[in-house]
């Protein structure tokens, strides 16, 4: 394990937590949705905890088995029927409240720099301004949900912006990725994702995110 406070290694645990929480709730407390989530969560500690990430020597890199499974999950909901009536059966409410993670994680995000596990790139000091997907959730939330102030435009609007700040992370975390196509971070490069139990910052929380808004989406121009 990489050498956090136990501050910065509790506040992840309970982000990623409460990530799996959220989803489970969203997914109308499907049971058989948790035993997934868990077992996705445990096949892939197994994994960083064998130091399989951990060598960026390796041909080919490891960190694509970071993202292509990921990939693999998104287009086996969407691409097929059953996923698609599961991805539509998902409770609107619950995703959007789901977003509000992206605070922590950020939070997390800055520890992990302090520590030099990743470039200052990946934080709100330097390119990510993913912690304004999470702040404006919470407001979204309320105007939409509470004070029904909002409708249906804002909330699409909104997931399609929050969906654009996801994907600028995601390429500035492969960027500083310790392999041969890293271009930025070279002194203090992106390795904290290849440890347990941080691992779980891009197979779960990011694949939650990531999954929350393409439903969000697709349920908001369908109606």
């Amino acid at each position: 394990m990489a050498h956090v406070s136990n501050f910065t290694l509790f506040l992840f645990l309970s982000t990623t937590a409460i990530s799996i929480w959220l989803f489970f709730k969203a997914a109308q407390n499907d049971k058989r949705v948790l035993f997934a989530m868990l077992s996705w969560t445990a096949v892939v500690a197994l994994l960083a905890i064998s130091g399989f990430y951990q060598k960026p020597d390796a041909s080919p890199p490891r960190v694509m088995f970071l993202l292509i499974p990921n990939l693999a999950i998104v287009l086996g909901l969407f691409g097929s029927k059953g996923g698609r009536k599961f991805i539509d059966s998902l409770d609107l409410k619950w995703l959007t409240a789901l977003h509000i993670v992206r605070i922590p994680v950020e939070i997390c995000l800055y520890f992990f720099y302090l520590n030099a596990l990743v470039p200052v790139e990946m934080t709100f000091e330097g390119y990510n301004w993913d912690i304004l997907s999470g702040i404006t959730a919470a407001g979204l939330y309320y105007f939409v949900y509470i004070s029904k102030r909002w409708g249906k435009k804002a909330l699409l609007l909104w997931n399609i912006g929050g969906l654009i700040l996801l994907f600028n992370i995601l390429v500035i975390a492969m960027l500083s990725a310790k392999t041969p196509f890293q271009q930025i971070g070279f002194e203090q490069p992106n390795i904290a994702v290849t440890y347990f139990p941080f691992i779980w910052l891009p197979t779960v929380i990011v694949l939650l995110v990531l999954i929350s808004h393409l439903a969000a989406i697709r349920k908001l121009t369908k109606s």
